[in-house]
């Protein structure tokens, strides 16, 4: 099973992400935005962060998760490669996400990522599997 696919949207971006759970389906919304922003095979462990979020609904976890992870690229150019969900609620997920500081004589710039939004946001169980389609403003 892939992990994610990029939709192409008139003057936006965003990524469809696909687990067997809860918990695969938010690892790879985050490591499909991830790649929006850089080559992430190119992006080394050197350094761990731990990341919390909270949000009022599933929807609203999501929309936060993925922000803080932009804060984090925009606040101290930290880009994640690996994902460990420690705890994911209906309100509350925290992770520990192992990565590097982007630096562009190592990293590929793609996509300047500003925000995930509600536009379009669709998180859905089919059968056995999950699906997450997240815009994200660039």
């Amino acid at each position: 099973m892939k992990k994610f696919d990029v939709i192409d949207i008139s003057g936006d971006v965003g990524i469809k992400a696909f687990g067997k759970n809860l918990e695969e389906v938010f690892v790879n919304a985050a490591l499909g935005m991830y790649s929006l922003i850089t080559d992430i095979e190119g992006v080394e462990e050197k350094k761990a962060v731990n990341i919390k979020a909270e949000g009022e609904s599933m929807d609203g976890l999501l929309v936060s998760w993925l922000n803080e992870l932009v804060f984090q690229f925009d606040t101290y150019g930290f880009i994640g490669r690996k994902i460990e969900i420690k705890n994911l609620s209906e309100k509350t997920i925290e992770a520990l996400i192992s990565g590097d500081e982007f630096d562009t004589k190592r990293h590929e710039r793609r996509l300047l990522i500003k925000a995930a939004t509600y536009h379009r946001l669709k998180i859905e169980k089919t059968n056995d599997f999950w699906e997450v389609n997240v815009i994200f403003d660039i």
